[in-house]
């Protein structure tokens, strides 16, 4: 009887501890706004784009340290099967890894283990390969209530069960008609799904859209630019901006103003931050001839998330004309600045400038250059505008500029270490030479600058290509420490307690560095270009940094990407599989001039160096089967428009004989 009663007692107690384990433990998939807005309740976890609502892509976890992260190995690794970009932010909910790949597959894997539980495939049709600007790729999703939200490249908003992977709603948030494309992740806010789109290039106008989390159904949306001045306009905001605006052609061009990436929420404040994107055309003196700041291009706003309403905005290039987009990560923190405690919106976007705001207001508190700037002397704090160089906006006759379209700073994260009080920016040095283009002419859902092609005059400079990891102090306004790399286009960056910072580069090496001095603690080759920002997450009392690896985007590189997810921790001993090798090409014989060769290496420049630039991004056309060289003609007039091909109608058969020339020509350099 006792040991009845003592194993009866036991019982209960298991039964209460278990209890009061579960009462304590977070619901499965319990990620709401509660959740959202207290990460530190979830620290193992990563649960949105930046891991929390600041978007400050720290972590608190520090088993990983300064002192043993030369211990750091591969713990596994898990194959996409695919040699397009790899952008995408993995999520970590209660033991599952959610990521994206390129055209918007979504897969669910085992973060412990990098065993695959699902796969999610919105099959976008591959017509979208033309119309997206660089490359298919995706930056990742959000979660909320047991759902996982992804933005497919046609512009559809995807409801997923974060069990099943199976779809729960579905909504087209853009006009397929024209060219609008989505790379970004959503974001949650107030029970809603945030998501904007690209596409300013080929023509479209911006927005920004509210779903309703629950049903798809459209909340609100916020245009970032006027629509036809003949015809109301659908707020108050865009009838201030439409008087800054001239001429008879802008709306007819889609303005542009995308939100084709940063979105950042405060739930304090209740404020939606939006950045925007360049006009359409790029070349201001096109797009609105009498001049204007052309609002809201290129700037920061904050809106009422509950309704879509404007509260503020910032613009940092008004009336761009080099393609500035403000579209690059920002982040919220709580700084000291001037003996108080201010609660500000940092971002460092294209421009090449480091900005501070107050984010409850938009005052300007803080520019600086991060990078090499030619194009404004300064930004006037009182003004808040910048101080443009005479002669930079190349009116009357081309110029080089610094930074480039590319930026001193682009969509790659970056991110904040309140341990360190730094901002660890992948920052890029380079520029282009910017000349205006004679005789434009709009073409609907094709690339329209307004400039002349890329590689006109550049042989008069000594253009500079690098990149580097950047430690800005936002509040002595200065850099602390860099990293210079071999190469720019490098990966997203991880700050952690552990007193680390995590980026991949471009040349495929994922590093760990000391975040108060720089210096380098560990690396690892992943074979392929890592562009995207690393996670950390913890399971069972582990610690794990994930990146996905899988060179592409805006930036080609002539060297295959082979897609994977990578995951390291300490003691890891994983290998990643074999690399396959390139293929052996032979020579072809063709008895072009060096004139044609040189005048098909134009054309390339012009035609086929966006896509095809290098292996990643799209086939490397040195690398083609012969029939692709004696097909040439069909290919350029449509043929392939079904798989991603555009056609370029334009091209005689002169010009084609010419880029044919040009191809085989580069081709015999790569026969040992």
């Amino acid at each position: 009887m006792v040991r009845r009663l003592i194993g009866g007692t036991a019982a209960f107690l298991i039964a209460l501890v278990a209890l009061v384990s579960a009462q304590q433990a977070p619901a499965p998939l319990a990620v709401d706004d509660k959740a959202l807005a207290r990460v530190e309740s979830r620290p193992g976890d990563w649960l949105s784009y930046g891991r929390d609502y600041y978007e400050q892509r720290f972590s608190p976890l520090d088993q990983i340290n300064d002192a043993n992260a030369a211990k750091l190995g591969l713990a596994w690794s898990f194959e996409t099967a695919t040699d397009r970009g790899l952008e995408a932010t993995p999520l970590v909910v209660d033991g599952v890894m959610y990521t994206t790949a390129s055209w918007s597959v979504v897969y669910a894997v085992d973060a412990r283990t990098g065993q695959q539980l699902w796969k999610f495939d919105p099959e976008v049709h591959r017509k979208y390969d033309q119309l997206a600007c660089c490359d298919v790729v995706n930056r990742g999703a959000a979660f909320y209530k047991g759902r996982v939200y992804v933005g497919a490249l046609d512009g559809r908003l995807i409801a997923i069960d974060a069990k099943s992977g199976k779809p729960a709603w579905s909504v087209t948030t853009v006009d397929q008609k024209q060219a609008y494309t989505s790379t970004g992740a959503p974001r949650i806010a107030n029970g809603k799904v945030i998501i904007g789109n690209g596409g300013a290039e080929y023509g479209v106008r911006g927005y920004v859209s509210a779903y309703d989390a629950e049903t798809g159904k459209l909340a609100w949306r916020f245009y970032t630019v006027p629509g036809d001045p003949s015809k109301p306009q659908e707020n108050k905001a865009l009838d201030k901006a439409l008087p800054t605006w001239t001429g008879d052609n802008w709306w007819k061009f889609g303005g542009g103003g995308t939100v084709w990436d940063s979105i950042v929420y405060d739930p304090e404040i209740n404020l939606l931050y939006v950045g925007t994107g360049n006009g359409a055309t790029w070349n201001r003196h096109l797009r609105s001839p009498g001049g204007g700041d052309n609002l809201y291009l290129a700037s920061i706003l904050a809106i009422n998330p509950d309704n879509g309403e404007l509260v503020w905005h910032y613009q940092t290039v008004p009336g761009d004309t080099w393609d500035y987009t403000a579209v690059q990560p920002m982040m919220l923190a709580d700084l000291q600045i001037g003996g108080r405690l201010r609660k500000v919106i940092m971002q460092a976007p294209k421009n090449g400038f480091f900005y501070v705001l107050d984010r409850a207001t938009g005052e300007l508190l803080a520019a600086d250059p991060y990078v090499t700037v030619n194009w404004a002397s300064h930004v006037d704090i009182k003004t808040g505008r910048p101080v443009e160089i005479p002669g930079a906006d190349y009116a009357e006759k081309g110029t080089y500029i610094r930074p480039g379209p590319l930026g001193g700073h682009n969509w790659q994260a970056m991110s904040f270490s309140p341990k360190t009080g730094l901002v660890y920016i992948p920052a890029q040095d380079n520029g282009r030479y910017y000349e205006k283009q004679e005789g434009f002419e709009y073409k609907p859902l094709e690339y329209n600058l307004g400039l002349a092609p890329i590689g006109r005059n550049l042989d008069r400079y000594d253009i500079p290509y690098a990149g580097r990891l950047l430690a800005w102090d936002p509040v002595a306004r200065k850099p602390r420490w860099t990293v210079e790399y071999g190469s720019y286009w490098n990966g997203g960056t991880l700050a952690t307690a552990g007193n680390l910072v995590f980026q991949g580069t471009a040349l495929g090496d994922f590093i760990a560095y000391n975040a108060t001095t720089g210096e380098k603690l560990w690396s690892s080759w992943a074979t392929t270009g890592i562009v995207a920002p690393p996670i950390t997450y913890m399971i069972d009392g582990k610690q794990y940094v994930s990146v996905m690896a899988g060179w592409g985007g805006a930036f080609p590189k002539k060297t295959r990407s082979y897609g994977r997810l990578l995951t390291f921790a300490i003691g890891g001993t994983a290998a990643l599989p074999a690399r396959p090798r390139p293929r052996t090409v032979t020579a072809i014989a063709s008895n072009a001039t060096p004139e044609t060769i040189a005048a098909g290496g134009k054309i390339f420049n012009t035609y086929c160096a966006r896509c095809h630039g290098g292996a990643t991004i799209l086939p490397d056309l040195r690398r083609s089967s012969p029939g692709v060289y004696t097909g040439l003609e069909k290919i350029l007039d449509g043929s392939l428009v079904e798989r991603g091909m555009p056609r370029f109608a334009e091209l005689d058969k002169a010009a084609v004989a010419a880029l044919r020339a040009y191809l085989l020509d580069e081709r015999k350099k790569l026969v040992p």
